[in-house]
């Protein structure tokens, strides 16, 4: 049932004066996580993103009970691993009530708003589909609204409002302005990124290497341009910075790598390499793989 608000619940609109139009959607840092909806698995939600005439861009307020205080207390749910960076009542700053922000790593961030309980605290990681709080209708002092959960993704690269991003949960993009969902966030608690993903358009995975609990090592190929791309993705301390690497060689060139100290993986590492043989491989801390000269052609 599509439950409306009493007054307002949005809060871009206490964030932005009246005469900010929307910016477009902005350009992301890093590829997108694999987020998830903001509940646990198996549950149906509404979210509606024209409740509100404080939302500015690709908000989303859930509900899935069938009168205005049905949803309160139930759990929100993390829609990726990340690290939490904001847990305060922010009520008379900005209307968000009890809020939750999780950083995901490469310019990504999730909000939670008027959670009626914070079930984290700032510097905590959390794994996908981990509690972080439940339903509430916490605000600004005088802004009464009817429990729900304020739903928001936003990138780093660019001023509000024009970070705020439109929702994807388990792939798809969410169908703006209001969409029923179930929810797949059934606690895979791994890594949010794929190296497909990381790769970019174009690019399948066709090896990979298991560097057992540490993590593992993927090549992937973009048979459009001839190109190979070598990610390294962490399996353990997600999202805590750790020594990470990746490189690819094709054969009779020099070898190209990225290592560093990183929250999710190492790479994209992509070099042209349509007829050639080429080597790859990575590391999670002492975790080593290196494949001979392979995939040739």
């Amino acid at each position: 049932m599509k439950i409306r608000h009493l007054v307002a619940a949005g809060v871009g609109l206490l964030l932005a004066a009246a005469s900010v139009a929307v910016a477009p959607a902005a350009q992301a840092a890093g590829p997108r996580p694999n987020f998830q909806l903001p509940f646990p698995c198996g549950q149906a939600w509404n979210g509606d993103n024209d409740n509100s005439s404080a939302h500015r861009a690709y908000e989303i307020d859930f509900n899935r009970g069938g009168s205005p205080g049905a949803d309160k207390g139930d759990t929100v749910s993390a829609a990726a691993a990340g690290k939490v960076i904001t847990s305060a009542h922010q009520g008379s700053v900005n209307g968000y009530g009890n809020l939750v922000v999780l950083d995901h790593g490469g310019g990504w961030r999730t909000y939670y708003a008027h959670l009626d309980v914070r079930s984290v605290g700032v510097g905590a990681q959390v794994r996908q589909g981990q509690k972080i709080g439940t339903v509430g209708n916490t605000s600004r002092p005088g802004n009464n609204i009817t429990p729900h959960l304020h739903y928001e993704v936003r990138t780093t690269d660019t001023s509000y409002p024009g970070n705020i991003q439109p929702a994807y949960f388990n792939g798809a993009r969410f169908g703006y302005p209001n969409q029923t969902l179930t929810s797949r966030n059934c606690g895979g608690g791994g890594n949010p990124y794929d190296a497909a993903e990381v790769c970019g358009a174009g690019y399948s995975v066709i090896d990979t290497a298991s560097l057992g609990a540490a993590g593992s090592v993927a090549l992937a190929f973009n048979a459009g341009n001839g190109s190979n791309c070598v990610v390294t993705l962490k399996g353990a301390s997600i999202g805590t910075a750790s020594a990470v690497s990746a490189y690819l060689e094709v054969q009779g060139e020099a070898r190209a790598t990225d290592a560093g100290s990183f929250d999710y993986y190492a790479g994209p590492v992509r070099k042209a390499a349509a007829g050639k043989c080429v080597k790859w491989g990575g590391s999670v801390g002492s975790a080593v793989y290196n494949s001979p000269f392979e995939h040739c052609g």
